[in-house]
Parts: C-alpha cells; structure tokens; sequence
C-alpha cells in the first residue's frame, strides 16, 4: 500500500471516542494500529503512555519493528508493544506485594500445571479419574478465562464440575504457595487486582492513558474486563477486528465481545476496512458468498483492485494417498511453469494428523517442506525433567526447577508439605532449597518429611560436586539412572513403546549436550554455560517459523491465520473433517454455532491465498483401518459454482499432459544435480 485508504486515515485520526475497527482480511490492520500510534506520539501523547496488545510474540515484534520505522528513538521510549499477557505479567511483577506475592513469581506453563494436578489428584481423597487430568486442566483453564473464581465454580449443580471445583481451589492454594502462576493468571489476576484496589487501577490508567488492540475477536470475558478497567469510562482505546476471522472458541474466544462494545461503550465509533490489498477479486468473492452464510453484528464485504485472478480448482481423489501424491505433483507442475519460490506454496489442513502424507510425498521429490506448531523437542516432559534436574545441579535455588523434579521421581513428598515448605520459604524470603535445609522448617513439617527432603538436599549438593569434579556426563548418567527414572518412565507411560521412545528423547538430550561441551576442540564447557547455550536454543526453535526460508509450509488452518502465500492449498475439504466431526455432533440447535466457526475456519484458509486456490477432497478415506466412502465438505457447495473448475472430471488435453511431462522431467533433473 503506497498510500492510506480513506478509511484507514479516518480510523487513525478518530481519538476522542472508543473506537471498533472491523477490519477484513488482508486490509492492512496492523499498519493502521502502527500508523495511529505514531500519529498519538505526534499530537503530543508521549509513547510511555501509550499500551497497543496482541495475541502472539511475533505479531508484538512485528508491530514494533513498523514502529520503529514512523518514529525515532526518542519518539518511541517507553511506548508498551506486547501481548496481553506480558502486559498481565508487567502488572503483576510490579504489584506482587499487594496481591501478598514473593519478587520473582514462577510462570507454570502447560506441562508444569498438568504436573501439579496429578500430584494433588494423587493425594486426594476424592474419585478423580488420572486419564482425565487434561480435562480438568482445560475445564480450569475456561473457569479462569470466564471469570468464574473456584467458590462460584462450587455452587455448580453438575456433580463432575462440582467435584473439579475442589481440585481448581486445591490449585489455586498450591500455585500461592510456590509463589507460581499460571498463563490464564496473567489475565485474571491483573483484573482481580484491579476490582479491589481502586487507587492501584486509578494509577495504571494514568500511566496506559492510550489502549490499542489487535485481534480483538479473539479475547475472551477476562481481556475483555482488563480492557474495559484500563481505558475507564473515557473509553480511550482502538480496537480492531473481524468477526468473520474468530476461530478460538475452544479456548473461550468470545467474538460477542465486538457487539458488546456497543452497549458498555454508547459514544462507541464503528469504521470498517473492506478492501483488501491480499487477493484477486474471484478469492474474495468465494470468501464473501462462504461467510454470509454466518450471522453477522456488522455486515461488510470485502473487494480487491488487483483483478480477478484465475478460476479456483476443485480436485477429488480415490484416497489420502493419491491426494498427498497428486497435490505434490501440482506443485512441482505449477512451479516449474511459472519460475516462483517453494516458499510462495502453502498446504493447509484442519487437523496435523493429515501431514503425514504430505511430507513422506515432498520428501520423496526432496522439496524442502516447514512444518508450522510442530512439537518442539524441549516441549516434551521427560526433556523438561532433565532439564530442571540440571538447572538445579547448576542452580539449588531455581524455585521452577526443584517444584518439577521433587517429585518426579516420587519422593513421599505429598502438596500439604510442599504448600508448608513454600509457605515458610515466602515467609524467611528464601529458595525452596535453601529452606528445606533450615532446621526451624521441622516447628511446620514433620519429621518424615523434613528428613526426606534434607536426604534429596545433601544428595543434590553431592551430586553438582561430583559434576564439577568428575567426568560431568558420567556423573550425570548415573544420576538419571540413580533416581530411577526409566522405571518412573514405565510406571506412568500410556505403553512401553511412550516409554522407551521418551528414554530415547533423553539419551539424545545427554549426547546431544556432550557435543556441545566438545564442540570446538576446546576445554570442556562447563555445565552452568551449556544449560545457558540450551534455554537460548530453546527461545530460537520458538522463533523457527520466521527463519523458515525457501520452503512449502505445511500447517493447520488455525496456524495459518494472518499469514499469506501466492498460492495455497486447501487438503482434506470433506464432511467430518472440515467441518470437523465434532462440529456435526455438538450441543444445541443441530451444532450451528460450531459449523459457524467451521464455516470462519474456512474463510481464513480461502482468504490466506493471493494469487491461485486450489480445494482437494477424498472419496474414500482409511479410518481405523476400515476404508470409508467420503463426501466433499458442504462449504464446496457455498462457494459459487461459476468460478470453481472441477479439475478432475474434464479430461485433460494431449497439450496439458504433454506441458506436466515435461515439468516432471525437469524436477527429476534438477533433484538429480
């Protein structure tokens, strides 16, 4: 875009009233939030006052990088780009005193939670079933994110919630005592803050005087309360939006939130951004006619000066196999006619199961492929636990650390003695090491207890000597095995081949840092700088997805939002899959509004394409080794049939065959050099 839209002037120069901004795909809403940043900073509201929120670290970098091309540094200082729960977490670091929190608060993510929930299922007495650890977790997880605090969960009439209530109270107990909180706390807590300590509230909207936000349809009732108590009754924020892109409900997205505005916000402006500088006219107009089958708050239609474009293919196959296989050979085809970049290709599906196939075919004709969510190696448990063991070797008082491992393996160590040692370690301002080593500790946990935790100190001191001392691999096996880890392994693995292929993932891990100790040809590194080398490693495979190069991506449809390619691919368009089976079989008036967001789903796989979209579907599908007959996704049949070409039921011309030959041959040349 060489230059602003009329609309997009107009949403950067309205700043006395709230305003919603219904932007549609591709129609540059983050250069309008970039831009009326640094149009505030010019009128004269200092940076520092200014907060603008988002849903993901690279969205927040890539905010701040436009930024920093509209102002200076000394425009800029102190301006607040980040997402919503870095924003919470800011607010808690600082307030941690009166919300009765310790200086440095343990952020638990996924993995540490589930942790803490089977330790207190284990020792409780009431009937918790373990397999369901996952659900409890979740069901947590929307309570939080719903505003539901454990006391209202309690007054539930349905017995299973009512029975998870208790163990959301236990959690919460748990999580005060190790001065720890969890990602959904980022929000709540900030809120919570906020409601009771009125001259707290009254002091951060002096200081966030401005609120942008980015992906508004995506917050839940709790964003949407820190919203409305930063900005107060002046209202003084932009958010943008788009209800037709709102695909997070499972993880409590509530797009009424944009029709709420209205009501708790009267003086509320409504500007939409509707053309779109992404895709030819016939994507959109297959987008447009698709999302009007949904209800709609605000009505808005998107359109495109960049042409028509070309008609958009739709392609059936007998099998998974034969789609995985012929989707492939159209990419090699339609890159060798028109010269483009592997990375100019994108294959997107509703679930990552489906992948599989598609990346045994590009291996197979090695094209380089990127997979996008990918499980990232230090995600998985048994890596973690390792982890936090050689954390503590190299660090005693790393309070993350020693609540993972205390009891992984277990150590007769129950949540009522852990909570008492946290609470006397808060209380002396000491690490959990430190305290479980100080004699006053046994006037508030029994002997037992206290002679079981000094038996793991003195063990633990013992064995960070030897690693200093000793061959620091050898010493480190042997602790592994000393603990019993590959027994711990088996005990709480689904089947023995989860638990050898996680012993695996661990002696990759040791050898894996040995080489790094090597590396070089130089004296061994020590263990502290190589646990260092591994956290950084860890926030760079985070960070893949933009180092990703001349590759196909390969990714879900959730992951494709706010993305973009040339030329995309739509795989697995059939009933039960998209929309997804789940979708067909939910609650309420035959499942509508979950085939609503199945129906936005697919608008944002039709709406990533700029140039050429092509639609593939089975008629037979193996599920559970049963082969199914399969039928094309009713959204096929939404979309309008004058500009579809169903490829496979014409024969293709002697010409068209003659032309793939060809850029067959010169594939396997060129794979051949």
């Amino acid at each position: 875009m060489s230059k602003l839209n009329p609309e997009q002037q107009a949403a950067i120069n309205l700043v006395d009233s709230p305003l919603l901004v219904l932007a549609g795909a591709g129609s540059g809403k983050t250069r309008v939030i970039t831009e009326k940043i640094a149009y505030l900073v010019r009128q004269g509201l200092p940076a520092k006052h200014i907060v603008a929120v988002t849903f993901t670290n690279k969205a927040a970098r890539e905010m701040l990088s436009r930024v920093g091309k509209l102002l200076d540094k000394q425009q800029s200082r102190g301006l607040r780009i980040s997402t919503f729960h870095a924003l919470g977490l800011e607010i808690l670091r600082k307030e941690h005193k009166v919300l009765d929190y310790k200086a440095g608060l343990t952020l638990y993510d996924e993995q540490d939670k589930l942790s803490l929930l089977k330790n207190l299922i284990s020792h409780s007495k009431l009937d918790y079933d373990s397999d369901k650890v996952e659900h409890y977790a979740w069901q947590i997880g929307q309570w939080k994110n719903a505003f539901i605090t454990p006391h209202q969960a309690e007054s539930t009439i349905n017995t299973e919630q009512h029975t998870i209530s208790l163990l959301y109270a236990n959690y919460i107990s748990s999580l005060k005592a190790y001065n720890a909180v969890d990602f959904d706390d980022l929000i709540l807590l900030p809120v919570l803050l906020f409601e009771q300590h009125p001259n707290i509230l009254e002091k951060w909207q002096n200081t966030l005087r401005y609120l942008l936000v980015d992906e508004y349809q995506d917050t839940n009732l709790t964003q949407y309360q820190l919203v409305k108590l930063i900005t107060g009754k002046l209202g003084k924020f932009t958010v943008v939006g788009d209800d037709d892109q709102s695909i997070y409900a499972w993880r409590g997205a509530q797009p009424e939130n944009l029709s709420q505005l209205q009501k708790d916000f009267p003086r509320l402006q409504v500007i939409k951004l509707e053309q779109n500088y992404r895709s030819t006219g016939r994507i959109l107009k297959a987008a447009n006619q698709l999302i009007a089958k949904n209800p709609h708050a605000y009505e808005k239609k998107l359109w495109s000066e960049l042409g028509y474009g070309d008609p958009l293919r739709v392609l059936s196959h007998k099998d998974e196999l034969t789609e995985a296989q012929q989707i492939i050979a159209e990419l090699i085809h339609h890159k060798f006619k028109t010269g483009g970049s592997y990375q100019d290709y994108a294959i997107l599906y509703r679930g990552n199961h489906q992948s599989r196939l598609f990346e045994r075919s590009l291996r197979e004709n090695n094209i380089p492929y990127f997979i996008s969510g990918s499980t990232s190696f230090f995600a998985y448990s048994e890596i973690k636990d390792i982890l936090a063991y050689l954390r503590l070797l190299v660090n005693p008082n790393d309070d993350a650390a020693f609540i993972r491992i205390i009891n992984t393996p277990r150590r007769e160590l129950g949540p009522t003695t852990l909570e008492k040692l946290a609470a006397y370690a808060n209380q002396r301002q000491l690490s959990l090491f430190t305290a479980s080593t100080e004699l006053g500790l046994s006037q508030t946990v029994s002997s037992k207890s206290c002679a079981r935790l000094d038996k793991f100190c003195a063990w633990l001191n013992e064995t960070a000597m030897r690693v200093e001392k000793e061959n620091t691999f050898v010493v480190i096996e042997q602790m592994i095995d000393s603990i019993g880890y590959q027994h711990w392994l088996r005990e709480n693995s689904k089947t023995s081949e989860s638990a050898e292929r996680k012993m695996r993932n661990v002696h990759d891990l040791i050898n894996w840092l040995k080489r790094i100790a090597e590396k070089d040809n130089t004296a061994p590194k020590p263990l502290a700088e190589i646990i260092a080398n591994i956290m950084l490693m860890d926030i760079l495979e985070r960070n893949q997805e933009e180092e990703s190069g001349d590759q196909v991506s390969l990714m879900t449809f959730h992951s494709a939002k706010g993305l973009e390619f040339k030329h995309v691919f739509l795989v697995g368009m059939e009933e039960n899959i998209l929309p997804h089976q789940n979708s067909l079989e939910a609650d309420g008036v035959d499942g509508t509004s979950a085939i609503e967001e199945e129906r936005r789903l697919a608008y944002v796989g039709i709406t990533r394409a700029q140039r050429t979209l092509t639609f593939s579907y089975c008629t037979h599908r193996k599920r559970y080794g049963d082969i199914i007959e399969c039928q094309p996704s009713r959204f096929l049949g939404e979309l309008p049939e004058d500009d579809l070409e169903w490829a496979n039921k014409k024969q293709l011309s002697a010409d068209v065959i003659k032309e793939r030959g060809k850029a067959n041959l010169q594939s396997l040349k060129t794979m051949l050099s």
